[in-house]
Order: structure tokens, then sequence, then C-alpha cells
């Protein structure tokens, strides 16, 4: 800015020597022509947009000037005197500090919100004390202020679960059962019998036949209640149709072992939407690609394929890791330097991938 000044001073100064080295009548009618677009500008610009250093050079040439001919500047008296009242203030008056405490940072705002978002019984003293074992020194009332500007409401009992909160912390004692029909080569239709725990998404093939009846799928429950042993006490409660062929039987084989059966409406797949999910996946990824010659040849198909789902395919619901899976995988290293082994299984109809040791 003190350069610009400057620059604006010695151009004005250059300026009045080559006025006056004019004679006096090219002088008026220079004059005559800056007045004539002084007024144009009048006519066309209801505020200036001026500079701090054009401010200046007019208020030092106010001074220079009759005050009867101050008519001539663009702005009006009362604009020069409020030009430099602001260059006092500016000088005489110190930077002031904002009243009130200082604002919230962006990260710790976020926090809070996504505290209560992820924990909807949780209340503004419930998220500060979080807050504080995270290392962040913040008051009750401004966890408050910070909900409410967000439009959340502070208090505990803010909401209940989602259905998918629910279900998602019932779902280690739920078990979902269904059946699977396969057509073979010489168009007989073979029925499979399956079971999922839905925690896990670890499914067990009970058994297949091609003439289902209510003794067959008792004791296909029954061989499923001897493999679990004391897992059994685990469930809760089992999902499965209407289905003729689910007797009474089959309902006190898992009700003898504390599980309780809950049938899903008529027509309404969506009610065991994870056994349905899982036929879908069977028949995309394997069924549908290949043929089946008999009971045999099906009960190995799918004996190799229950493997593969629950030792090695990836699920979403499980964070990309396999129903068995304990840990988080190995860890991840050099691609470059890594090999990756692959494993053919059904014929080379799926592929699987691990490290070489």
């Amino acid at each position: 800015m003190i350069v610009s000044f400057g620059y604006l001073i010695l151009r004005q100064v250059l300026q009045l020597i080559v006025v006056g080295m004019r004679g006096e009548r090219s002088k008026e009618v220079e004059i005559l022509v800056l007045r004539h677009q002084v007024a144009v500008l009048r006519r066309q610009v209801k505020r200036l947009d001026l500079e701090p250093a054009d401010r200046a050079v007019l208020s030092g040439l106010s001074r220079l000037l009759p005050r009867p001919r101050w008519a001539t500047f663009l702005v009006t008296p009362a604009t020069l005197l409020r030009w430099h009242r602001t260059l006092i203030a500016g000088k005489w008056t110190y930077p002031r500090r904002r009243p009130g405490r200082p604002p919230v940072r962006a990260e710790i705002r976020a926090l809070v919100l996504r505290l209560a978002t992820e924990n909807p019984s949780w209340g503004h003293r419930r998220i500060q004390g979080e807050l504080v074992g995270l290392g962040y020194r913040v008051a009750a009332s401004t966890v408050w202020s910070i909900l409410t500007n967000a439009g959340v409401d502070p208090a505990p009992r803010r909401s209940g679960p989602t259905w998918t909160q629910f279900l998602t912390a019932q779902a280690r004692g739920i078990l979902a059962c269904d059946f699977l029909h396969v057509d073979t080569i010489g168009l007989t239709r073979i029925h499979v019998l399956f079971l999922m725990e839905i925690a896990t998404r670890r499914v067990h093939l009970l058994g297949v036949t091609m003439h289902p009846t209510g003794a067959w799928v008792a004791q296909q429950a029954r061989n499923l209640m001897f493999d679990l042993g004391e897992r059994a006490q685990l469930f809760r409660f089992l999902i499965r149709d209407r289905d003729a062929k689910y007797t009474a039987v089959f309902d006190e084989v898992f009700a003898a072992e504390g599980i309780e059966v809950l049938r899903s409406p008529p027509q309404a797949p969506r009610a065991n939407a994870y056994a349905e999910r899982w036929v879908r996946t069977v028949r995309r990824e394997c069924l549908d690609r290949m043929l089946i010659y008999n009971p045999r040849h099906l009960l190995a198909v799918l004996g190799e394929f229950v493997a593969h789902y629950n030792e090695h395919r990836p699920h979403q619901g499980r964070d990309q890791h396999p129903p068995e899976a304990t840990d988080t995988g190995p860890a991840v290293v050099d691609l470059g330097s890594a090999r990756v082994r692959r494993r053919q299984i059904l014929n080379g109809l799926i592929s699987e991938y691990s490290q070489a040791a």
C-alpha cells in the first residue's frame, strides 16, 4: 500500500508540473472535458469503489482546493471527513478479542455427532465422559450445545434402536433353515435342507433327498443337534417357513434345547431373507453352472461348495471375512515380493487364493 501511495503522489506531482507548463487556453479546454466526464460518471455510478490510496490523495488535494470548489469531487465533504475519522480510529484503536468462549474445533464437533449417531442411548454427559477418555476436555454444556444445534436431542432417551441394529444385536442367537430344490439332468427334482447361523453366516448342509417327509426332516434336526453339541445352548430362535414338512416333532427337537421356533408369515420370503440370500448365492456361483446327475453327486458338490463358503468366501456382513474366520487375515505384504497361490475347487469352477508360505 505504501508503494502504491507513493507512486500515486509522484504521478500527481508530475501532472501538476505538466499542467503548469501548458497555456491557459489548453487548461480551460481540459477542465471543460474533465467536468463533462465527471458529470457523465455521476449519472452512471451511484457508489465509487475507491482504494485506500485514492482516498488519501483526494483527502490531500481537498486541502489545496478552496471549499466552494469542492463540488468538483465525486465524493461529498462528509465522505472525506468520514475517511479521516476512519484513519484516526484505525491508528489508535487496539484489536479487540471476541467475547465469550473460544469456538469449538471442527474435529471435536464431528466426533460428538459421530458418538451420538453410533450410540443412540448416550446422553450429552455420557458423550462428554467418552471424550475425556479420548483426551478431549470439553464441558458438558458444550456437548449439549453441539447436539442441540445439529438438531439431535441431547437427552439419554433420544431414540430406540433401528431394526437393523436390533436384528444385528439379536443375530448371535438366531438360526434360519429352508429348503432348496435342484433338478437333475434327468429332470428329477432333489430337495436340499440347510441351516444358517445368522451371526457368523455359517451354513450347515443337513441332507439331500428326493422324497422329503416329516420324519426325514425331524431326523436331520436331531443330527444337527448332535453335531452342535454344547454350542446349541448359544441359540435362542429358529426361523422357518410354514412348509408342511416341518412337523411338530421337528419343532420339539429344537424346543428341547431351549430354541423357540418362529414361523414366517405366508408368502413372505423376506422374513427369512438370510436363507433366501444363500439360495441365490449357491445357485449363481455353483448350481447354475453345472449339471447334476443324482443325489450323491449333488451332495458331493454342495459339500465342497459349503466348505468353500464357510472357510474362504468373503462376506459383506462380516467385513469381507469368511464365516469361520477367527482373525483379520494375513498381514499386508509387498505384492512385488509376495507369491499368491491359486487353488481350484469344483473342477476349476471356483478359485481360492492365498499367500504362499
